[in-house]
């Protein structure tokens, strides 16, 4: 059986970065009390762009790093929980944008874990004949679904999408080692975007609007710290390995706290656990792939390595991936 290999990664990030500071002028808040407390100094965010642009330009880098057309694509996966609309899915936008006429393409949601979700998913379609060369995208425009008065949650999260190509191969040594997926839904209220109003409140002759995002910030805390080096520890085990031969835990960007916490529950040195949230912020479904792609750009993957990929959020979820590089 053909391994699969990562034959490019990309991102995109909207120009505009709003600091700290910047965001001390809107509400009751500083640079201090939130770098603080997240590790956050900006974030990016989109002046007009949707998300299926964000995936757009991250698709069309994709093909030029992977020297593949977009009609050799077989299918486009987009992990995202800020999509442009209902329907169509932001994948098919993506599809329609870059004239993959031969790609299949839906949308995953899976929140902060939606990038692995994807990936896995993708694994498990490359199986099939039909599927050999597949583009899979994290992308969201947070922006749009943030009440910026709420300090709680507006200084967390900016704008960004991130992918890979993944391709069938008979000579790589690359391989998808194991997976976790968890899923706690009796703890869906602690994160959530969007109304839970009944709809009888709304009349009949009106658009359904969704509430901005909202979070339990402690009960998330817990979880995270609780739940992911769990999550961790089963897909490592399940690949044969020890914690100690992986080179990079590479984990959504949801606070610097958290990620150290995680480090020191599994007894790992925190050089293991690299971090761009400073720069970007949470951006939720891009966060894991858009460091994969940074620390690719600077070499700091090579070839051979040991990678976990994990992803923590709205579901509540985790979702956990290991990697030969």
């Amino acid at each position: 059986m053909a391994a699969i290999k990562i034959a490019a990664s990309a991102h995109y990030v909207p120009e505009k970065k709003v600091t700290n500071d910047d965001l001390s002028q809107l509400m009751d808040t500083s640079d201090e009390w939130i770098s603080s407390r997240t590790g956050i100094h900006q974030r990016h965010i989109s002046c007009g762009e949707n998300t299926a642009d964000l995936c757009t330009k991250v698709a069309q880098e994709l093909l030029k790093k992977s020297r593949l057309t977009a009609d050799q694509l077989d299918l486009i996966i987009v992990a995202t929980m800020s999509p442009d609309c209902y329907t169509p899915a932001t994948a098919a936008i993506v599809q329609g944008n870059i004239q993959a006429v031969n790609a299949a393409a839906f949308d995953v949601s899976a929140a902060c874990s939606g990038f692995v979700y994807a990936l896995t998913t993708a694994k498990a379609m490359m199986g099939l004949p039909s599927y050999q060369r597949v583009m899979v995208i994290g992308g969201e425009v947070l922006s749009k679904v943030i009440d910026w008065t709420d300090r709680t949650t507006a200084v967390l999260f900016g704008d960004g999408a991130a992918g890979v190509v993944l391709e069938n191969s008979e000579t790589t040594s690359s391989k998808f080692l194991s997976e976790d997926l968890e899923t706690y839904g009796d703890l869906a209220d602690r994160l959530q975007a969007g109304s839970t109003a009944p709809l009888q409140k709304f009349p009949a002759n009106s658009p359904h609007h969704f509430e901005a995002f909202k979070m339990n910030g402690r009960d998330v805390y817990t979880f995270a710290t609780h739940k992911v080096p769990l999550s961790i520890e089963t897909a490592v085990k399940r690949s044969g390995l020890e914690l100690e031969q992986v080179d990079w835990f590479i984990l959504h960007q949801a606070n610097s706290r958290i990620i150290s916490q995680i480090a020191k529950r599994l007894k790992q040195p925190l050089a293991k656990f690299p971090m761009n949230i400073a720069e970007y912020g949470n951006t939720s479904g891009a966060s894991v792939p858009l460091l994969f792609d940074e620390l690719a750009e600077a070499g700091q993957i090579k070839a051979g390595q040991i990678i976990v990929l994990s992803g923590f959020g709205g579901g509540l979820t985790v979702g956990t991936q290991v990697i030969k590089y």
